[in-house]
């Protein structure tokens, strides 16, 4: 069965989404790792790893996923990964409350959040006219 032309352009870019946010992931965790064994607070940690990967991710997003990386559109972009920090911030509060590690809570916060972020780059950053 053939999915129709939309539905497979949506498949494509969240493929390619995944891709480059592995990329991405792999880098920001291994900053927030680093920063969190060197005894920096989580918060901190976190929000070191988001700053780093923000411009990365910006262009890497915008070219390859979405096609458009005008600079007019990198204040919504950066408001878009506030958010996110916001609901990674509090999920890991959440996670350190019931006794689990920040490392181990950040580890399961990847997924919802890059599912989050997906949402709001596609329909508030990088949305087709």
């Amino acid at each position: 069965m053939r999915l129709p032309p939309g539905i497979q352009a949506d498949r494509a870019r969240l493929f390619k989404f995944l891709l480059v946010g592995a990329v991405n992931t792999a880098f920001g965790y291994s900053v927030f790792l680093i920063a969190l064994w060197s005894g920096m607070h989580y918060a901190l940690a976190a929000g070191l790893a988001t700053v780093l990967g923000i411009f990365f991710n910006f262009i890497a997003t915008g070219c390859i996923v979405f096609g458009g990386r005008e600079l007019r559109r990198l204040p919504r972009f950066v408001m878009v990964y506030a958010l996110v920090y916001a609901v990674n911030i509090l999920g890991l509060k959440i996670f350190l409350f019931f006794g689990v590690h920040a490392w181990v809570g950040g580890l399961f916060l990847i997924l919802p959040c890059a599912v989050l972020s997906y949402i709001l780059n596609r329909n508030y950053v990088f949305r087709q006219a």
